[in-house]
């Protein structure tokens, strides 16, 4: 898959934020809570605090939902600059709501933490980062300044100092706390959807690339009969008009143009003829297939084929199912190694009665220590080569392809001589293996036949 199109996807997907209406019904929620627990406390437990300005307070929230509904569609997805203007806002009104009942001595004071979970969530670092702010500040000017709730005998309701002191600092490393890991949380699952939806496009489009070299197979074996048959009679045409000069080079042209499109069709139709005998093709087949854009690079690219035992029934070669993921999926890990060898790719095939392996080793520096255990996290970089603009994909893609088609994948650093040159190459190697009964095709036909019983 090309940068371009996994960055437009990655920028598709930051950019879908959250709708209007999703706001706005949690605002709905937090103003019926507030004006509950504040009709509870008047009424029930007979708490003394001043209503009026609770209610205008309470009332501002309304008015801006309502302003907020009115102007704008409720399927509006909200900008960057939007969605924390309206967080500030709720920050705000309940902050001077808290510091109208009680301040930190409010229990309800936890609820601070909410605007901060949905900035962790759905801003930019920036956003997230303003709104968590502002909260913290929020927090300590309530610690230290608030209107005090009086009980129906006329007693403060009040913490204990410490408490107090221990309640701020809560919530404090609570907003510290959220903001990191809800936002840490997030960006991984984007990074995981992102790199999924690329996934399924590579595949997709791998399915197509397949298709359509279906169609062109049997578009080129459809036209081989009439161009055989232009060939044909250009050339006697060419033989019969040898004397006149301007007419045999006409009809040596139309001969040579036949035999140009001809090859052409066979070209295009070489890789992708779909039909019951090309769905499976032995395992050397297939990985070179898979190599075969990457063969002619600048690097050597070198294959040694045969089974891990020495024995007939080892011995011959497995054939597999040729499937769209096992082809994209090697693909992208021989293009890893292209990439980062110096010289020379060594692409060892093995197989026995149980399994079948495909090794690929480069003789480049390898997979960074640290990242070896990292290796199939989406968005995975390595600065290990300069210039290398890759978004990272790639071993993500290919290893939830392969492992899709009953593979299992291990990476790991040089050491191991392979069969192509009994050299060590030292660079980073990747072992693919299915178990045989995975990657075999489906049996077709008449069942064996078996002996009568007496």
């Amino acid at each position: 898959m090309a940068d371009s199109e996994l960055a437009m996807l990655q920028g598709r997907s930051r950019s879908s934020r959250v709708r209007l209406k999703t706001l706005i019904l949690l605002r709905w929620v937090a103003v019926a809570g507030q004006t509950g627990a504040a009709v509870v406390a008047v009424l029930v437990y007979g708490l003394v605090f001043p209503t009026g300005p609770v209610a205008i307070n309470i009332g501002a929230a309304v008015l801006a939902n309502l302003l907020t509904a009115f102007l704008l569609p409720e399927t509006r997805r909200l900008s960057e600059g939007e969605a924390v203007a309206m967080l500030v806002f709720d920050i705000l009104q309940l902050a001077i709501l808290l510091w109208l009942t009680g301040g930190l001595h409010n229990p309800f004071a936890v609820l601070i933490l909410a605007p901060v979970t949905i900035a962790a969530t759905m801003l930019r670092l920036t956003g997230v980062v303003l709104v968590s702010g502002l909260a913290l500040g929020a927090v300590a000017l309530l610690w230290r300044w608030h209107m005090v709730i009086m009980s129906p005998d006329g007693f403060p309701l009040v913490l204990p100092k410490l408490a107090l002191f221990g309640f701020w600092l809560a919530l404090s490393i609570g907003i510290v706390f959220i903001a990191l890991y809800v936002r840490r949380v997030t960006l991984e699952m984007q990074a995981m959807g992102e790199a999924l939806a690329a996934t399924q496009l590579a595949l997709a489009r791998e399915q197509k690339l397949t298709d359509l070299g279906g169609v062109v197979a049997a578009a080129a074996h459809e036209l081989g009969t009439p161009l055989a048959t232009i060939t044909l009679t250009a050339s006697e045409l060419a033989d019969e008009l040898a004397g006149q000069p301007e007419l045999a080079e006409d009809a040596a042209l139309i001969r040579a143009q036949a035999v140009r499109c001809r090859d052409i069709l066979r070209s295009m139709g070489r890789a992708g003829k779909e039909d019951t005998h090309m769905r499976s093709a032995p395992l050397e087949a297939v990985v070179r297939e898979a190599a075969e854009p990457h063969l002619a690079r600048g690097r050597e690219v070198l294959f040694a084929v045969g089974a891990e035992g020495e024995d007939g029934e080892n011995g011959s070669q497995p054939v597999i199912r040729r499937r769209p993921e096992v082809v994209h999926g090697l693909r992208n890990l021989i293009q890893n190694a292209v990439d980062f060898s110096e010289s020379r790719v060594e692409i060892d095939l093995s197989w026995s009665p149980t399994s079948v392996r495909v090794t690929i080793e480069d003789d480049g520096p390898g997979f960074p220590p640290g990242a070896i255990q990292r290796i199939g996290n989406p968005f995975l970089r390595s600065r290990r080569r300069p210039g290398y603009e890759g978004m990272g994909l790639g071993l993500f893609i290919a290893k939830t392809l392969l492992e899709r088609s009953g593979a299992e994948l291990s990476f790991a650093n040089g050491g191991e001589r392979l069969r192509a040159t009994g050299a060590a190459a030292g660079g980073a190697i990747v072992t693919v293996e299915w178990p045989r009964q995975a990657i075999a095709p489906a049996e077709t036909g008449a069942a064996p036949n078996r002996p009568i019983l007496p």
